[in-house]
């Protein structure tokens, strides 16, 4: 798959290097992607920096959010009229001491954090994933034979649900599916599963125990 990373930070610019070294094809993207190279030269793959302009048209299959989440509203708004009905992996997260009252009114809101973003890339398909992991973990537990680390996500449809699987699977975690989008507030900043790298087992017993609780 060609993946379009946006947010080549801690989060974008480990899951790209992994997703390469898979075998996909990867676009690093910042507004300056000179900055980037140091990332595609610790790829081991097909993997290239571009700029958000030139990832958003590059019509890859996927792309990763992984920016703050006060910039979700400027990259749908710019670039609605390049993701239309393609793959949208959300690993932002809204904290209000960094991303300001944008973040505050979400977060009080009566829908989630995905749903938002669902809402804002809404000719897009979209799936929450590797907003819960912690940035060292993403680095170097991944394609491990062993103590598998699990991934929650939610998707918006089937099909959606088999690509993040794969995706997720590709680079050695354990994908647990925990049901649509309306379903993620578990994996929000300060709940239930945010943070937590655990086993799938031990990530499941979480999850049902959050939704007993």
């Amino acid at each position: 798959m060609k993946i379009g990373i946006i947010g080549s930070g801690n989060i974008g610019g480990n899951l790209g290097k992994h997703w390469a070294k898979a075998g996909h094809e990867v676009l690093f993207s910042s507004r300056h992607p000179e900055s980037l190279q140091p990332l595609v030269q610790e790829s081991e793959g097909r993997a290239k920096a571009v700029s958000v302009t030139d990832a958003f048209e590059a019509n890859a299959d996927v792309y990763l959010l992984a920016t703050p989440f006060e910039a979700i509203d400027e990259l749908a708004e710019v670039y609605a009229g390049e993701y239309g009905n393609k793959l949208i992996i959300d690993a932002t997260n809204p904290y209000p001491e960094r991303d300001g009252e944008m973040a505050q009114d979400v977060r009080d809101a009566n829908y989630n954090a995905t749903e938002y973003t669902a809402m804002k890339f809404n000719t897009a398909k979209t799936v929450k994933a590797f907003n819960t992991i912690k940035a060292e973990d993403l680095q170097k537990r991944a394609f491990s034979d062993v103590d598998k680390i699990a991934i929650p996500f939610a998707a918006q449809d089937e099909e959606s649900k088999l690509v993040a699987r794969q995706l997720i699977e590709d680079i050695g975690f354990e994908p647990l599916y925990i049901g649509s989008l309306s379903d993620t507030n578990i994996m929000d900043p300060d709940q239930a599963i945010y943070g937590k790298s655990l086993s799938r087992e031990d990530l499941q017993y979480l999850v049902n125990a959050a939704r007993t609780a």
